[in-house]
């Protein structure tokens, strides 16, 4: 008798449940079109994560600057000429930035103009927030530069560290697009 009686009220609990959790829920119109809004800009979201993982895998990306910051405390500068880049293609690097010289002031803002094919050290490792892409080269001078790019996966956004033996380290911000 007690088996009896548990297993209609296990019935009957498995039908309650069934049946609240397929109800629909009572929504007004512009609640639904909330949701709906929410969950397409949920899309959209992971789908550039997605595209900004791949652009870094494929080792096919270009950074654009729009500042630029001598370290540790220099004065934060802005960029605004389209013309400044980093491309990054087939162990390949087309270098055009403003570049500032020196360990003690006068400081010289100079530009760095190169297309460089022996990158040394490339490294792609991901981080909590994106990746982080490393690699020397020397610029066909004494001395290595070396290119550290912080990559932030959610924003598409970036920074870029240039280190060298004999300046102080500069570093950009800017963001990271496809390179056509």
């Amino acid at each position: 008798m007690k088996k009896t009686v548990l297993l209609i009220f296990g019935l009957a609990l498995c039908i309650g449940a069934v049946t609240v959790i397929g109800q629909k829920k009572n929504l007004s119109p512009k609640q639904e079109r909330r949701e709906v809004r929410e969950q397409r800009r949920a899309d959209r979201l992971a789908s550039f994560e997605k595209t900004m993982d791949s652009l870094v895998l494929s080792h096919n990306f270009q950074f654009n600057p729009q500042t630029m910051q001598r370290q540790p405390a220099g004065p934060m500068r802005q960029i605004v000429n389209p013309s400044f880049n980093v491309g990054i293609w087939d162990g390949t690097a087309d270098i055009c930035l403003p570049y500032i010289k020196g360990y003690v002031p006068p400081y010289v803002v100079s530009i760095i103009n190169y297309t460089v094919s022996d990158l040394k050290g490339y490294t792609t490792e991901q981080t909590n927030e994106g990746w982080m892409v490393t690699f020397s080269t020397s610029l066909y001078s004494a001395g290595t530069y070396t290119f550290t790019f912080e990559i932030f996966s959610r924003t598409g956004g970036a920074n870029l560290t240039i280190t060298n033996p004999w300046y102080s380290p500069v570093q950009y911000t800017g963001t990271i697009s496809q390179l056509y």
